[in-house]
């Protein structure tokens, strides 16, 4: 078999989902909102995919810059073809996209912790989130 990976090639929804599922990613996604699932991949400024024999089996989607920050918002890699190197392929790949001075950010899962301390990332405790039904803290 032989990987494809291609920058920008458009996604629908249902493929989308369907990666997210066979990833585990869906516990985390709203896999069942479709306007939210399409508005993701719409919105995305850039998506680097991964296919093997025609099938996507791998994403990297991002939100960025491409100067200064890159939000790596989902790797995704099909758990039936793990352990292959698509995450690193993806990863290079979107890195590849970017300016000189960007950095790669993204959260992980608990479980993907030990994966991305493997490949090389480092852990950056200073992270922070405000949920869309949270409002900031008066003074």
């Amino acid at each position: 078999m032989t990987l494809d990976i291609r920058v920008n090639q458009p996604i629908d929804a249902d493929a989308f989902v369907e990666l997210l599922r066979a990833s585990t990613l869906a516990e985390r996604r709203p896999v069942d909102d479709r306007a939210c699932v399409e508005g993701m991949l719409a919105h995305a400024d850039l998506t680097v995919t991964a296919w093997l024999d025609g099938r996507l089996v791998g994403i990297s989607r991002a939100v960025t810059d491409f100067h200064y920050a890159c939000y790596v918002s989902e790797l995704a890699v099909d758990l039936r073809v793990q352990r292959q190197g698509i995450g690193r392929a993806l990863l290079r790949a979107t890195q590849a996209q970017l300016g000189p001075r960007c950095t790669l950010l993204l959260f992980a899962a608990p479980a993907a912790d030990r994966y991305y301390e493997r490949i090389g990332m480092t852990r950056n405790p200073r992270g922070w989130m405000l949920r869309r039904d949270q409002s900031l803290a008066d003074d």
